[in-house]
């Protein structure tokens, strides 16, 4: 039986110690600290811990369970002393189920150790966010609205996963509905960015992020609907990855809907291809998923040759100058792999800020329109606000909004004539606080951008959903200690020139990949 925030394991070191530090550090637990304040909140120390099996990537721990050097339980035990070193405090869960997963890695436990056929994540966690249906659990979505519900049916993506051997031990948290960059929400607090609590881990699969992070998983799933998988992979130090449009198929909840993606967040693009692999292909619950399945290798050629596009503000963001500067080291890095990097004028314009606002506003409303008159008083203002504005789209302006996507995808056909993939950052900023409202004002770099959206760069790519995204760190923002991020953006469909792309660049930056956030104790 699961409990929120967490439950208790057979595990239970005596870690009060570390809970209070952490908790020091990012404020009294649940609380939205002041701005001022906030900001002024001291980072935690980094090390180097190569050894904590609990970070291992899908990969290795594989390897290791097929070399009887390691056990799904072991694997297991070693991330819930994660859990329990750093929750509540991070506030990254809701639930957790470590008396059912331990169940089920002892079974995976057998089978290796007896060499038994194993399915291909088999004994592997994974943490499904909170806005995921799965059958028989609580499902909030965030929401005190949805506080008692249980789903009478399980996403197809997590049925997938689950299928495929991978264990579900944790839910992870989201903003209300998903509808945000931060994650936090009235039902479950504020989430904060293990690397630096003062700050958040991003949203709306936040929860995810940070979770991957403090080594509480193994993998983690996730939804991305203006960059709900990449904003947090970006500013936790993984990997994310947002699919063309039907390569996975969508809930039930989502029918035939172009902005929204199921995709997953990892350590590794390796691991991000296992959960491709096994998530990916038509389904008869959605209608817009593909029939052809794209099958990922294990590895890839290199890049020599290839010819990559960099845009460092899509046209019309505001960037930080640490973001700006790991973006144009990780196109450094690409071109010492051989490949041909050129800055390009990508010609897009502020217009797309007020398209995707408009189709998400507007998309909301149509399903969840009922809250302004019969809920409004148990939802949080910024989903009632969102709502308020969808109701005032017509049809002429929402079918309109088709006109600036085929200009933007016009503009983007040019390039990739000529390039391979574009690049660009993932997140304009890292300087965005725990809990910080949408409605707070925002500059970057000295510009007042919009506080909502105007700080995370991924959105653009929603509009253009064909085209597949993945985010790949690339160093941290020296101010803030938080992660910066890089997009990977392929030609429609061409998810195989991402994944080549990213690979290369993460076998060329794997040391720094294993630098971890610690507890100061």
């Amino acid at each position: 039986m699961s409990k929120a925030p967490y439950e208790r394991s057979e595990v239970q070191p005596d870690l009060d110690r570390r809970r209070l530090s952490i908790a020091a550090l990012a404020g009294v637990a649940g609380t939205v600290l002041p701005a001022a304040s906030r900001a002024a909140t001291a980072r935690p120390s980094e090390e180097v811990d190569v050894d904590n099996i609990a970070y291992l990537t899908a990969g290795e721990a594989i390897a290791r369970f097929k070399a009887r050097k390691l056990s799904p339980v072991e694997l297991l035990r070693a991330q819930i002393k994660q859990v329990e070193a750093w929750e509540p405090a991070l506030k990254a869960l809701t639930y957790t189920y470590f008396d059912e997963a331990l169940e089920q890695a002892r079974i995976a436990e057998r089978k290796y150790a007896r060499g038994e056929p194993v399915r291909p994540l088999e004994g592997i966690t994974c943490a499904i966010k909170d806005y995921h249906s799965v059958k028989g659990k609580i499902t909030t979505y965030g929401s005190r609205l949805y506080k008692d519900f249980v789903p009478d049916q399980t996403a197809p993506t997590v049925e997938r996963l689950l299928a495929a051997g991978a264990i579900m031990h944790c839910r992870t948290t989201t903003p209300e509905f998903a509808h945000s960059g931060v994650t936090a929400s009235s039902l479950w607090g504020v989430t904060h960015n293990p690397w630096n609590p003062a700050y958040t881990p991003g949203g709306s699969t936040g929860g995810g992020g940070a979770a991957l992070a403090a080594g509480y998983t193994t993998l983690s799933d996730g939804t991305d609907g203006g960059g709900s998988i990449r904003i947090p992979a970006s500013m936790n130090g993984v990997f994310g990855y947002k699919p063309p449009w039907g390569r996975n198929p969508n809930d039930r909840e989502h029918p035939n809907e172009w902005l929204i993606h199921y995709g997953e967040l990892a350590r590794s693009v390796g691991d991000c291809a296992l959960m491709q692999n096994v998530t990916s292909g038509q389904h008869p619950a959605d209608m817009s998923s593909l029939r052809d399945k794209v099958v990922i290798p294990p590895t890839f050629a290199g890049i020599a040759g290839m010819r990559i596009a960099l845009s460092v503000d899509l046209g019309y963001f505001a960037v930080d100058p640490e973001v700006e500067k790991n973006t144009r080291h990780a196109a450094s890095v690409l071109r010492s792999l051989g490949a041909v990097v050129d800055e390009v004028d990508i010609g897009w314009t502020q217009e797309i800020e007020e398209t995707w606002n408009t189709r998400w506003q507007g998309v909301f409303y149509a399903l969840a329109g009922s809250l302004l008159t019969k809920s409004r008083n148990d939802v949080d203002p910024y989903v009632i606000k969102i709502l308020e504005e969808g109701k005032k789209v017509d049809v002429s302006r929402f079918y309109g909004l088709n006109l600036v996507r085929q200009k933007m995808y016009a503009s983007l056909a040019k390039i990739f004539e000529t390039h391979d993939a574009l690049i660009c950052p993932t997140t304009a900023t890292t300087k965005i606080v725990a809990g910080r409202s949408s409605e707070e004002p925002l500059a970057i770099n000295g510009k007042s951008v919009n506080p909502f959206i105007g700080w995370f760069m991924t959105y653009p790519f929603n509009l253009v959903g064909t085209l597949p995204v993945m985010s790949v760190p690339t160093g941290f923002d020296g101010q803030t200690g938080v992660p910066t991020g890089m997009q990977i953006v392929g030609p429609a469909y061409d998810d195989l020139k991402v994944f080549r792309v990213a690979s290369a660049f993460e076998g060329a930056t794997r040391p720094w990949q294993h630098r971890r956030p610690k507890l100061i104790a």
